[in-house]
Parts: C-alpha cells; sequence; structure tokens
C-alpha cells in the first residue's frame, strides 16, 4: 500500500496557532480533582468514540490511588481550554520519566537521544495510563476547540522544554486534528472482536433484500452457533481447550456491577497481584484503585471466577460500555495452574457472555498475536507524535515511514490466517 508522506512542521509555532490560543484561556492542572466532573464527563459525551477509561472517576482514581501519580513517574498537567467558566476542550496530559505503561513502544527513541548526549525525558504524553483502550483522547465541543487543544499541547511542550509530545490509541477525530497540526501518525495492531455472524452468500440471487445475493449480518445465537462461523481445526482446538477446564473441574460464575461483592473484589485483586509476582514484577494497578472502581464505577465492570471443589481459583475483570454495547478484556489472575484456564477465563466466557447480552464487540487489549485463534481479528490503531528537536523529528518520520510499510505487510500477512471459515459458492463455508 502506497503511503503519503505527512508533511511536519517546524519547531516554531504554526501560523493561527496564536489566534486560535487568543480564543481560549488555557489551564494547567496537576489533578484531575481539579477539574470539575460534570464538564469533562458532558465534553466525553459528545465524543463518538468515548470509553469507560477517559470517564473523570477513572482518571481520579488512577491519581488518588497513587497509580499515576508523579513518585510513579506520572505527573499530572491536565490541559484545558476555557470560555468563561465554560470548558471547552480538555485531555489527560502527564510528564513522565519512564515509558512504562503505555503499550507503544519508544524504547529505542529514548536510547537513541541518550547516545547524543540528549534527554528524552520527561516527555509529554496524553493517555490512559496503563489502559491501552483505542477512544477519544482530545475531549472538545468542536473541531475549532479540538484544533486549538492540539496547538496548545504542542506549545506546551515547548514552553516546558520537553523533548516531544505523544499522543496515545487516538480516534479519528484526534487523528486528523494532529495531522493537520504537523504531528506524525504512528500504527501498532490490536484484536478485537465482533459479534456479527460472517456474510456468506446465499445463491445467485438476491437474499433479503441485499444486492450480490449477501445474507443479512446478524449477531450470534449462541456460543456453537460463534463456532459453527470457524474453520474446523480453531473450532475443535477451541472445544478441546474448553474440555481440559470442564475436566479439570473447573466451574465459573460471574457478576455484574454492584453485584460483585467486597469478597469478590478482594479475591480478584488477590489473584491479580499473584500473577504479576509470579512473573517477577509488581502490579501497575494496586488494592486502591480497585476498591475505587467498585465505589465510583461499578456500573462498568464484569468479572467472572472459577471454582474448584467449591473454592475459587481465579479470576478475570472485564471492562464494560454498556450504552455503546463494548466490553474490554483487562485484567486476571489465579491461585492455581489448570490448562488452558487463562484461555476460558478472559476469552471464552466473556465471549459467551457477549453473545447471550447483545455485546457486539470485544476488545482483547493491546498485543497477542494468539488471540486470532479465538477469533480476535486484527484492527490497526493510532498515535501521534511531535518530537521538539528537528533531525530527531526527521530521522522518526522516516523511521515511521519503514515502520508503517512493515504494519501493512503484517496486516496482509494476518489477514491470510484467518480462523474464519471463508465465503464458498452456493452458501457454503
Amino acid at each position: 500500500m502506497a503511503r503519503r508522506r505527512h508533511r511536519r512542521r517546524s519547531p516554531e509555532p504554526p501560523v493561527g496557532a496564536e489566534v486560535a490560543a487568543a480564543n481560549y484561556v488555557t489551564r494547567v492542572f496537576s489533578s484531575p480533582a481539579q477539574v470539575d466532573a460534570t464538564q469533562w464527563n458532558a465534553l466525553l459525551a459528545l465524543e463518538p468514540d468515548a470509553s469507560p477509561f477517559l470517564q473523570h472517576a477513572y482518571l481520579l482514581a488512577m491519581h488518588e490511588s497513587g497509580c499515576a501519580r508523579h513518585p510513579a513517574g506520572w505527573q499530572a498537567q491536565f490541559l484545558t481550554l476555557w470560555h468563561g467558566d465554560t470548558l471547552q476542550a480538555a485531555c489527560p496530559l502527564y510528564l513522565k520519566n519512564h515509558s512504562y505503561g503505555e503499550y507503544v513502544f519508544d524504547w529505542a527513541w529514548a536510547n537513541a537521544y541518550a547516545q547524543h548526549g540528549l534527554d528524552y525525558y520527561p516527555k509529554a504524553l496524553v493517555a490512559v495510563p496503563f489502559t491501552p483502550v483505542p477512544g477519544a483522547r482530545l475531549l472538545a465541543r468542536d473541531a475549532p476547540a479540538r484544533t486549538a487543544l492540539v496547538e496548545a499541547l504542542i506549545q506546551h511542550t515547548r514552553d516546558e522544554q520537553l523533548s516531544s509530545l505523544h499522543l496515545l490509541f487516538v480516534q479519528p477525530h484526534d487523528v486528523k486534528a494532529c495531522e493537520e497540526a504537523g504531528m506524525l501518525l504512528r500504527h501498532t495492531v490490536q484484536f478485537h472482536w465482533k459479534n456479527v455472524v460472517p456474510t456468506l452468500p446465499e445463491g445467485d440471487g438476491p437474499a433479503l433484500g441485499r444486492p450480490g445475493g449477501e445474507s443479512a449480518p446478524r449477531p450470534f445465537t449462541d456460543f456453537d452457533d460463534f463456532l459453527a462461523s470457524l474453520v474446523q481445526e480453531k473450532r475443535k482446538k477451541i472445544r478441546q481447550e474448553r474440555r481440559k477446564v470442564t475436566e479439570a473441574g473447573v466451574s465459573f460464575r460471574h457478576a455484574e456491577g454492584a453485584c460483585i461483592t467486597e469478597a469478590d473484589w478482594a479475591f480478584f485483586y488477590r489473584c491479580y497481584e499473584r500473577t504479576y509476582l509470579e512473573h517477577g514484577n509488581a502490579p501497575y494497578l494496586n488494592w486502591v484503585f480497585f476498591q475505587r472502581m467498585a465505589r465510583d464505577m461499578p456500573q462498568n465492570w464484569l468479572m467472572f471466577i472459577a471454582e474448584r471443589d467449591g473454592q475459587p481459583i481465579a479470576s478475570s475483570l472485564i471492562a464494560l460500555d454498556v450504552s455503546r454495547q463494548v466490553a474490554y478484556g483487562r485484567y486476571w489472575g489465579a491461585l492455581e495452574r489448570v490448562d488452558c484456564l487463562h484461555f476460558e477465563a478472559c476469552y471464552y466466557q466473556p465471549l459467551a457472555w457477549c453473545i447471550a447480552n447483545g455485546v457486539t464487540r470485544f476488545e482483547g487489549g493491546a498485543q497477542g498475536e494468539q488471540k486470532m485463534a479465538r477469533a480476535l481479528l486484527p484492527v490497526r490503531t493510532t498515535s501521534a507524535h511531535w518530537l521538539a528537536h528537528p533531525s530527531f523529528a526527521d530521522a522518526v518520520e522516516r523511521f515511521l515511514e519503514r515502520e508503517g510499510q512493515g504494519i501493512d505487510q503484517y496486516l496482509t500477512h494476518l489477514s491470510s490466517r484467518s480462523p474464519l471459515k471463508s465465503p464458498q459458492p452456493g452458501g457454503t463455508a
């Protein structure tokens, strides 16, 4: 695929930036608690690609739990634009002195700076901490406010003499504003599942009022219906994996929202923490954060608990956006090792629940090509970057062109390995 070379503006302020800035009062806050929650959430509600993770309560829990504060390498500088007392645009901006918890990897860029005796950190980051979920990052009442917010971010990066500005997992409106401001675009790949039976031919004539003889898309009726959409090899493997869990004597229960008890939350965190520590790392998120989720955002969580001999042994936590019918695979942990338990807890139980409850999409999180075997298909995600040093900006632009070509090839390769049945003439697959 041919790729257009994105024009990057010079480090001097873009023409019109001062005019745009003059239309708003810019305020920077060191805590989300200093930004009115009602106004923040009202801006978020305007975004077509909003997610629960940009809700004020979620960002505040990250901050007040200590998970995303200065001692942990996240210094909040939430940047906002105002007309009088009305919030016009805002974003979760952090100064970072490392690149952990981001999932768009720039360690090589930091190393290149260091090799030339330059400081890459601190850098400016617009992101949801530890949450690689695509969606709105630049909250704005309209396109001019979004444009002004990007220009204000770049100017703030200059004023603070930071090496760079990065916006991660942005939505299309954000991409457009960033590209117009001369920022560089970078693409990565995630894996998402959609609750829709693949459209197959229905013979020679029109079917169900659709041209070309195609059947109308419909959601899966149950898990077996979902399995029927897969090639035989993948269908057989999933059934084998589920059978191993059942034969090990493991069963599951789930709880949603306010029905998740305090004991359930405590057990989940015990599993989550244990699994991180077994891999030699402390967990990014602490018990206080999850207590805040249980208290302030219970409607956005679904928990699965695995039990054996009447005792809980593992748990997975799924985030929900009920209004948009989207679920997000987030966290998991186990106290005992059972073959294929991770797949059951993190994929098969959630997918079965999504089908039963009419959820249209399940996002599996960052990386993980193995998710394709569970019918989570590749999706391109986008981030935007601005580097203050002209020579490094040029070098990164060339790197991203090469990397982008590699992403295109990778997606082509993945499409050739789809677990879904290929449509065949005559309505068979």
